[in-house]
């Protein structure tokens, strides 16, 4: 069982000037403390415009913080927003690679579509399409990340000629690559493209076990890999708030967990938005009394309590349990507490049972994995003689136009006063003047 923390990077309203700053800084001492205290990994999420539920549209920025400052947790996207109109698929490949590269290889790759339509229209994605353009996508960019070079793609929703794209990952061939999940559809899907599920949704131990059971059902008899590689796991999330007295942990994470699923529905289910004006905030203390009290404890509670809440996970099959740690108005402090009451009396047990865990999951997955392996239908690689040349611009324009100097003339216009002075102006008329010779 391995344990991770969740940044939606919440920030109810009224806002101060320095509150982005603030829960910046705080979401970086907490991944700290939890690095050095032995959570597995802090995953933030990619989202846009969805005020005070997720103020994280750049998580591969504060993740590269994190790896400064920390030395062994793993670094998650749950998840970057895969489909080309929110990133194209080179940039992403990029930005996994360089992330990866600083943090000494603790990159895991999330990837998804998202399901607002504060991003949806705001990028111009189309509901229709978006899963099938989050498939080419997804199939490309571990292809831009593990080939040398990429041959270039004519898809429906992607396409760019052969490039190579460098950095290249410190994992090869890429990092571990994950899909959110908010249904048992997507569970099934993650399951034969050879993707870890990010389980983003509340549901009881019983429907958990059923997930978790289609999984690896399917991962055994189904799965053609998207990827270059497969990465056998599933995780779901839970509330998180640690107190020696039960009552003191839900007085300190109650309200901020359940802000979390409020703004949330807000945004995604039956909110009506008004960018820059609409205080879910103020609508969510409003509502506040008619929540139901059922399930309350789970994930919130004493360490008892959080011990049995994650067993039943662990006995289910559950890879890896991520605590919504941060929501609402929580305070620091407390997720602090709660981060180090946890690592401290619950913690130990689960960490001494993982590596022969991990051990007897890889011996039963093997022989099944070779036969997904033989089932992935993977892209060509081009040979030498058919990487195409990238001309450069100024040759091109210059044998185009059948002269250098025209070129090399607007070289010196747009070069300014600096070249002027410099004579660099005048001698790249020269070079541009000799190149023509040589290349005639």
């Amino acid at each position: 069982m391995k344990f991770g923390i969740l940044f939606e990077h919440q920030l109810p309203r009224p806002w101060g000037r320095d509150s982005e700053f603030q829960l910046l800084k705080e979401a970086l001492e907490q991944t700290e403390l939890a690095d050095s205290l032995g959570y597995d990994c802090a995953w933030a999420t990619e989202h846009h415009f969805l005020e005070e539920y997720a103020h994280s549209s750049a998580p591969e920025v504060f993740l590269a913080a994190c790896s400064q400052r920390t030395k062994q947790i793993r670094l998650g996207h749950a998840v970057a927003l895969t489909v080309p109109q929110y990133n194209h698929p080179a940039r992403i490949a990029e930005r996994i690679a360089t992330l990866d590269l600083v943090s000494g290889g603790r990159v895991e790759f999330g990837t998804g579509e998202s399901a607002s339509a504060a991003e949806l229209e705001g990028f111009n994605v189309d509901v229709a399409t978006k899963r099938d353009a989050w498939l080419e996508a997804v199939e490309q960019t571990a292809n831009l990340m593990a080939m040398d070079p990429y041959p270039g793609f004519e898809g429906k929703y992607f396409s760019m000629p052969c490039r190579n794209v460098v950095p290249k990952p410190l994992q090869r061939p890429h990092p571990p690559m994950w899909v959110a999940c908010s249904n048992r559809n997507t569970i099934k899907l993650a399951a034969k493209l050879g993707l870890g599920a990010l389980t983003f949704a509340f549901v009881d131990y019983e429907e958990t076990e059923k997930w978790v059971k289609d999984y690896y059902r399917i991962l055994r008899e189904e799965c053609a890999p998207i990827a270059h590689t497969i990465n056998p796991n599933i995780a779901i999330v839970t509330a998180f708030s640690l107190h020696a007295d039960q009552e003191e942990a839900l007085r300190r994470g109650l309200d901020g967990f359940r802000f979390f699923g409020f703004a949330n529905g807000h945004h995604y289910v039956y909110g009506d938005h008004t960018p820059g004006r609409t205080d879910i905030w103020e609508a969510f203390e409003k509502a506040r009394e008619t929540f139901p009290e059922e399930a309350k404890t789970r994930g919130i509670g004493t360490p008892p309590q959080m011990r049995e809440h994650i067993r039943r996970f662990s006995d289910i099959g559950v890879d890896q349990v991520i605590f919504i740690h941060q929501g609402g108005r929580m305070k620091h402090e407390h997720v602090c507490a709660s981060l180090e009451l946890f690592a401290r009396e619950v913690m130990p047990e689960f960490k001494a049972e993982s590596a022969e865990r991990d051990r007897r999951k890889s011996e039963d997955l093997a022989p099944f994995f070779e036969a997904a392996m033989g089932r992935r239908k993977p892209m060509a690689p081009l040979s030498d003689a058919a990487i195409p040349s990238i001309k450069s611009l100024g040759r091109r324009v210059a044998e185009e136009s059948g002269k250098a100097r025209p070129l090399a003339e607007e070289m010196k216009e747009a070069s300014g006063n600096v070249l002027e002075e410099s004579g660099a102006a005048d001698r790249s008329v020269e070079h541009m003047d000799k190149l023509q010779e040589k290349t005639a």
